[in-house]
């Protein structure tokens, strides 16, 4: 048993495999990292050794999927995060078999673990007067509102993704016409979105008061500390502001709103303006159709719209349907 090779794959998978030869982004290579470090302390447990005692021998089938039923048990993660820690253990194994042959067929047998299946969830989405109303509930007379106002004016503005977002620099904006903004997207894909004329305005008096050059390549969106914002505090100002615009549309305080749900509210604007899937699958940066087909969905008043557009069953045709006596004859009939 080995216990060397195990450090060896984990500094070659992250030093080379996944920066060098696959080119995944650093929040890819800080996601992987998480899973392996939590599989690497759960086995470590689970044998009462130290990780650095551990051996590749050690992550077999068995370890791994009780490891997994301990992401959704013990620590409360959702089908879809438990899915995401085998993805990044199926991808170190596949490095494994490439690189030490001599554990192909224990590299098989992981690569084998099944992704689980989940109820697929409607994903909650903001009407345009829902969007209009969270605005609304900004308070724009202090600096750190119209922070917030312009951060949520921009994100609806071009359906970014929430850490697209919060790595957006200076010198990704275009202010003056034709008005734009750079965004970096996964696996560093880059696509160019139009803004309008009054996020603009909002942006620069925004950018004014911050002092943001933007010919600099400064965090656009801060803290009060003046470090970038994270994920979880834009998660945070949309809840606050959620919130507070409930008690003008009580509607909203029966969603499950998160920061993606304004990605969301995007595409489903788009499709009821009349834009087609594909221009908005390229404004999202969908490498597939697919991807989009899943935002792009029909809202209720576009179902209502194709309802009343179709031609009803006329119920007094069926009406005494049920009360022959033969119910197998009329079953054979339909």
């Amino acid at each position: 048993m080995k216990t060397g090779i195990l450090g060896e794959a984990l500094k070659s998978f992250f030093g080379t495999y996944m920066t060098q030869l696959k080119g995944m982004s650093r929040h890819t290579c800080a996601s992987y990292r998480d899973s392996l470090k939590l599989l690497l302390i759960f086995v470590g447990r689970q044998r009462e050794k130290e990780v650095v005692d551990l051996s590749i021998e050690n992550l077999g089938v068995d370890e791994i999927i009780a490891f997994l039923e301990y992401c959704e048990a013990g620590r409360r993660n959702c089908v879809g995060t438990r899915n995401i820690r085998l993805s990044a253990i199926h991808s170190f194994f596949r490095h494994v078999a490439t690189v030490y042959p001599e554990y192909l067929s224990q590299s098989q047998r992981v690569l084998s673990i099944p992704f689980k299946r989940s109820a697929t969830r409607t994903v909650d989405y903001l009407e345009f007067e829902e969007v209009n109303a969270v605005l609304d509930a900004v308070d724009r007379n202090s600096s750190g509102g119209r922070r917030d106002y312009a951060l949520l004016a921009l994100m609806f503005n071009t359906g970014a993704r929430v850490q697209e977002i919060v790595d957006l620099k200076g010198t990704d904006l275009q202010l003056t016409k034709p008005a734009q903004v750079r965004i970096w997207g996964k696996g560093c894909k880059e696509r160019i979105c139009p803004i309008w004329p009054e996020t603009v305005t909002v942006l620069y008096d925004y950018l004014q008061e911050r002092r943001i050059d933007i010919r600099q390549p400064l965090t656009v969106f801060t803290n009060h500390l003046g470090s970038p914002l994270t994920r979880f505090g834009v998660r945070y100002i949309l809840a606050k502001y959620v919130a507070k615009a409930s008690y003008v549309l009580p509607s909203l305080g029966k969603k499950r709103l998160h920061p993606h749900s304004i990605r969301h509210s995007t595409a489903v604007h788009l499709l009821k303006s009349g834009v087609d899937p594909a221009s908005i699958a390229r404004w999202l940066g969908h490498a597939n159709l697919t991807t989009t087909n899943k935002y792009a969905v029909m809202d209720i008043e576009m179902k209502r719209d194709v309802l009343s557009r179709t031609k009803p069953i006329n119920h007094e045709n069926h009406k005494h349907s049920w009360k022959r006596p033969d119910i197998l004859a009329w079953l054979e009939s339909l």
